[in-house]
């Protein structure tokens, strides 16, 4: 059998496999029931390659430690260093460089692991698969299977390969790492007609990276290794992972492009007046260079640095782990958070919500398939022990039952169908004994459940010697087979006002998105061994009651929506489950509304990028979505100026993870693929957690912009000093060594104080900045040259006081002085833009305080002790002097101090509208 021309490619990824028949599949990819021969796989396998997934173009660390250097601000702070060692200032050039190594390493040690997502990918897939070659099932790697080998398919197996079924007997698969459906997933082989069937719907195919809950199949391989629903998704994450800036970086490249040519407009400035009044020219190349290196806050690289590694180590303690640095500010810019259901606002796990039987409806309380929980009728807990009926319904869940629970580390998994274990825990919380059934009632035959009967039959033997068969099922198949009803009273026949009854509250359970299994009996004759099969058994039963099951929220999920919209930040579900389901779970958390509707990935495809950019808004909740439908999200909210953040666990989330700007993996649920795609996880799956990271964000980035500004209007004061004494005549009121000082003991620890502030408390009661806003707003613009006009005038006004009396070193040592004063005390005011000073405690920063008080110590022994004055060319300076400069340094402290409280009166009298979220 010679291969087809089309094999030596992958079959299209656009091949609607799900349309063709059996016949049409196999005919197509030159393959039989029995499989493949050795050597037809063979040559296959050389054509098409391994069924590997293929690994993104790796990162060397040397490349990952040169890409921290592609700031331009940290290119000027290196041109810097060097002119300052150029200079003789070998101390500020050391530091500077210091500063720029620093922040390199730390970098380079946030960002090593970063690249990770296809190897991740590849530890889903199967190592071992059975297959049919030469007429006999044989084990072999998966890394072997080629188009047209037939999978042997069983319980507890990972598929390999996307792969159409042949045959199905009670198949079902658990595909919720691909499609985000938390319930496995019924699988049959007859031809599906539609052409637009969304993934999760494609009952006769089975998935690369996907598990086998129960039942057995055969299925031929119609795509392997990237040309899978996996590998598509591989192929996403690359895609989605292509290197871009995050806002606080373009903010610091914009900014250090204003920077520059700042500088460079001062120093061609000072120049040309300089060779204009005659100044000797060695000096005025020396202030001008000095002049430069001051323009430029060095402190800058080191204060966002340490910053973010203190965010980082905060973020550790409230369950959010940072992947990189400049994640954090990010975060803290948020205005949209796209997150999944299962698992990320859900438990991940079914759950049985309520329970009917005999008329009565109960209410089950407890999450997942942990035991804690009640039965409740109107809210108020009863004694299970004493109600007959619960126990006689627990008794069918228990007894048509199969799956198990285990507890590993603490947590309950199922072992087994993911609906049973979830009608285990329920069945146990309502008085049921699973040991007590399979001790006094043992299985004597089973009829699997297949999704033409929609039934399961497990047949038991009582302890009288009579067999009883439970039945569990679609409620609306089973009560076409009972003729009974069991009551409170006893069991009696079923009247079609009892039908009405059963079918209202099936109704009635379903609006509320949960979904509904019936539970009946049937006592069987002891001669009736021989004919237990589904249709003689499953006749004339006994009518028990319904149980509803759903993947609850989180009980915080709610509270931190909420918080999320108090903060300004919009919350979007994106799911791969029912429209139904999510959108009922959406409500019962606050993302959406009644007025709200899920629009499925059907409709989502009929939309172009830009009609999806101008509907984003209005959109609440995504149901039965894909992996590149949850990236077309992404993109159009970024294409909308929004900062995204992207939550999930599953495989088919990672490309979105990768491609939003801040991607959320959870700790606990994810896959690793997820984890290695995201920028921070989130160690407890809360997210509650997520809202806790974003508050450590946003007074992150609050602490950056504050002392941004406190270094740039310090350094304007020093220009605008320098400037104003060139165009007035006078002589130079700062030595370069007395700029190099000033940065050093005011920019230097200072500033690193300011950018460890405790978070203002507000802060989460802000709206989000907008993606294009700028870290230097006309605002900050505006308090930046009012400071340093201040601080200027303050300062020249003591150099041209004392320059009249006084020699031009002693009014420069006053000036020197009383500027360092100013710009020192001028800290405390810095730590909030709208509190004033005596409302912001000390005690909160007790680091700044000692850092001034050093500050302060050093400034007045450099005017008092000889060998540091000749070093800084000082001269003596009497400590009464002192104190006279450091009230006159403090006038700046005051007058922005009382600019505060008139803004705030402002603020109080006219408050802002609020935007909704």
């Amino acid at each position: 059998m010679n291969p087809p021309p089309a094999l030596a490619e992958q079959p299209p990824k656009t091949q609607a496999w799900h349309r063709l028949s059996v016949e049409e599949t196999l005919a197509q990819l030159d393959s039989s029931a029995t499989g493949l021969s050795a050597q037809e796989a063979a040559l296959r396998l050389t054509a098409n390659g391994p069924n590997v997934l293929k690994e993104g173009k790796r990162i060397s660390p040397l490349q990952i430690f040169l890409d921290q250097f592609k700031s331009l601000i940290i290119w000027i702070l290196i041109v810097a260093g060097v002119v300052s060692g150029l200079l003789g200032e070998m101390m500020d050039a050391g530091a500077i460089l210091a500063i720029v190594a620093l922040n390199a390493v730390i970098g380079f040690y946030q960002e090593f692991n970063a690249e990770k997502s296809i190897a991740a990918l590849k530890k889903m897939t199967a190592p071992q698969a059975k297959v049919w070659r030469d007429g006999k099932v044989m084990s072999i790697p998966a890394s072997g299977i080629v188009t047209g080998d037939i999978l042997a398919l069983e319980a507890g197996d990972l598929i390999a390969a996307d792969a159409r079924l042949l045959e199905a007997a009670s198949l079902r698969c658990i595909e919720a790492t691909l499609t985000g459906e938390s319930l496995a997933q019924t699988k049959h082989s007859e031809t599906l007609e539609q052409i637009d069937v969304p993934l999760a719907d494609r009952d006769n195919m089975v998935f690369m990276g996907t598990s086998v809950a129960a039942g057995t199949g055969l299925a031929v391989v119609v795509a392997t290794a990237m040309q899978t629903e996996l590998g598509r998704i591989a192929g996403l994450i690359a895609e989605a992972g292509e290197e871009e800036q995050t806002p606080l970086e373009k903010k610091l490249e914009s900014f250090g492009q204003i920077l520059v040519w700042t500088a460079l407009g001062v120093v061609a400035l000072l120049f040309g007046l300089g060779l204009l009044r005659g100044t000797e020219l060695f000096e005025l190349f020396m202030t001008s260079v000095s002049l430069a290196v001051a323009a430029v806050p060095e402190g800058l690289p080191a204060v966002v640095t340490v910053a973010l590694s203190l965010g980082v180590v905060r973020m550790s303690r409230r369950h959010a782990l940072m992947r990189k640095l400049s994640a954090v500010e990010t975060l803290g810019s948020t205005s949209v958070i796209c997150t999944d259901k299962t698992g990320t606002l859900t438990v991940g796990q079914m759950t049985v919500r309520a329970l009917f039987v005999a008329g009565q409806r109960y209410q089950v309380s407890g999450e997942g398939y942990g035991p804690e929980g009640e039965v409740l009728i109107d809210g108020k807990q009863i004694d299970v022990e004493h109600e007959a009926p619960l126990l006689e319904l627990a008794t069918v869940i228990l007894g048509c039952n199969n799956a198990h629970l285990s507890q590993e580390k603490g947590s309950w998994q199922v072992v087994g169908d993911p609906t049973e274990g979830a009608l285990l825990v329920g069945g146990t919380k309502a008085g049921g004994d699973r040991e007590r059934i399979e001790r006094e009632m043992p299985k004597q035959h089973e009829i699997p459940f297949d999704s033409d009967r929609k039934l399961s039959t497990v047949v038991r033997k009582l302890p009288d010697g009579q067999c009883r068969a439970f039945i569990n099922g679609a409620p609306d198949v089973l009560l076409q087979r009972c003729t009974k009803l069991y009551t409170s009273a006893g069991v009696r026949p079923l009247t079609d006002q009892d039908r009405q009854a059963i079918v209202a509250q099936n109704t009635a359970m379903a609006q509320q998105a949960l979904r509904v299994l019936g539970s009946a009996y049937r006592d069987l004759d002891n001669d009736s061994s021989a004919e237990l099969v589904a249709d003689a058994v499953e006749q004339d039963l006994v009518f028990v009651g319904l149980s509803g099951m759903v993947d609850p929220p989180r009980q915080e999920a709610k509270d931190a929506v909420g918080k999320c919209r108090a903060a300004g930040i919009r919350v979007v579900m994106i799911t791969g489950d029912h429209p139904h389901t999510a959108t009922a779970i959406a409500r019962e958390i606050g993302i959406a509304t009644d007025d709200n509707t899920a629009v499925a990935g059907i409709e989502l495809d009929k939309l172009s990028d830009e009609e999806l950019q101008q509907r984003i808004a209005e959109i609440a909740v995504y149901a039965r979505v894909t992996a590149e439908h949850k990236l077309r999200i992404i993109r159009a909210w970024k294409a909308n100026d929004a900062v995204v953040a992207m939550t999930g666990d599953g495989v088919n989330d990672a490309p979105a993870i990768k491609g939003a700007d801040i991607g959320i993996a959870m700790g606990k649920a994810g896959t690793e693929v997820t984890k290695q795609a995201a920028d921070m996880i989130i160690t407890d799956d809360n997210f509650a957690s997520i809202v806790a990271a974003v508050e450590e964000g946003r007074g992150i980035y609050d602490n950056i912009r504050k002392t941004l500004q406190y270094l740039l209007a310090g350094n304007t004061g020093e220009l605008l000093l320098m400037t104003v004494c060139v165009v007035v005549g006078l002589p130079t009121p700062l030595l370069p060594i007395h700029l190099l000082w000033i940065n050093l003991v005011t920019d230097g620890l200072p500033a690193l104080c300011l950018a460890t502030d405790p978070i203002d408390p507000d802060v989460m009661q802000r709206q989000p900045r907008a993606r294009s806003e700028r870290i230097t707003t006309a605002n900050f613009l505006r308090t930046m040259g009012f400071t340093g006009l201040l601080t200027a005038s303050v300062a020249f006004a003591v150099y041209f006081y004392i320059l009249k009396t006084e020699t031009t070193e002693i009014a420069r040592t006053y000036a020197f002085a009383v500027l360092v004063f100013a710009e020192l005390l001028r800290a405390f005011g810095a730590r909030s833009e709208t509190k004033p000073v005596w409302r912001i405690s000390l005690f909160t920063n007790l680091n700044l305080v000692v850092v001034i008080a050093v500050s302060f110590g050093l400034q007045v022994l450099s005017q008092h002790n000889e060998m540091l004055g000749r070093f800084l060319k000082t001269s003596y300076l009497p400590f009464t002097d002192c104190l006279l400069l450091f009230a006159l340094g403090a006038i700046p402290l005051f007058i922005l101090e009382l600019v505060k409280l008139v803004r705030r009166r402002w603020r109080q009298n006219d408050p802002p509208i609020r935007r909704n979220p």
